[in-house]
């Protein structure tokens, strides 16, 4: 450690004293912090926080008069599929409900969005489009915009889950008296991952992983499931402190 540390002072040294402090205190830190991530990784925390994320905020417990699915990820995408299959499920519980569509203003992925749902089985005549707003703040004031009918009526909002908190505290910001979340969960899998190393010609001296899927599969799905957790605690901070939540 004190020779990693004498390395980067030497690499900074023709900086002024204060950047090249600066820069060797962000260095270890960032190290310090990766090694945390790696850490949590082999632990549930990862998982239960993009749970709590989209929980935290309450889910729909009876038919909304609206639901909101909100776009931004480009289609065809993962995650925006995701969403719209989620919002048709919603829409076919709740055969009442307007299905307003939210994107910036891009017409060409809101044709491909309103097909999806369409294909999907939500008749057309249903849905509304809204092509305004690139942040979740601004879908809020363009819904309310549009459509002020729907601030008193129950709106159930369709987005990432990792997304829900934000979103269903922003609209609420926004004037919306009852909003509520439909998480678009992602669909687990529930079959044996295991496979024969030797069997299938894996190197003998590579280590067998072929019964760890925690290893091949989990450790790195958490791991991305922390930055996507950080990312979001950072743009709740953000909206916090605008006042927007």
């Amino acid at each position: 450690m004190q020779r990693s540390r004498e390395l980067l002072l030497r690499i900074t040294r023709g900086l002024p004293h204060w950047l090249g402090r600066t820069l060797v205190r962000f260095t270890f830190a960032s190290g310090v912090l990766a090694l945390v991530m790696v850490a949590l990784a082999f632990t549930r925390l990862p998982f239960d926080a993009h749970r709590a994320l989209g929980l935290a905020a309450g889910t729909c417990t009876k038919a909304p008069a609206a639901i909101v699915v909100l776009g931004g990820s480009g289609m065809p995408s993962g995650a925006e599929l995701r969403r719209l299959q989620h919002a048709a499920a919603v829409a076919a519980a709740a055969p009442a409900a307007t299905v307003i569509v939210v994107h910036p203003p891009d017409t060409g992925v809101m044709r491909l969005m309103i097909e999806e749902l369409v294909w999907r089985g939500v008749d057309r005549s249903r849905i509304r489009p809204v092509l305004e707003g690139t942040n979740t703040r601004e879908q809020a004031l363009a819904v309310r915009s549009h459509m002020p009918g729907m601030l008193t009526a129950g709106i159930a909002i369709v987005t990432a889950p990792e997304n829900m908190y934000r979103s269903v505290r922003t609209f609420q910001r926004a004037g919306f008296l009852a909003v509520c979340g439909e998480p678009a969960w992602d669909n687990p899998m529930f079959i044996d991952l295991a496979y024969g190393h030797r069997r299938i010609g894996g190197r003998a001296w590579l280590p067998d992983v072929g019964d760890d899927p925690g290893v091949r599969y989990t450790f790195w799905n958490y791991l991305k499931l922390e930055v996507t957790c950080l990312r979001e605690y950072t743009a709740i901070g953000y909206y916090w402190l605008n006042d927007w939540i």
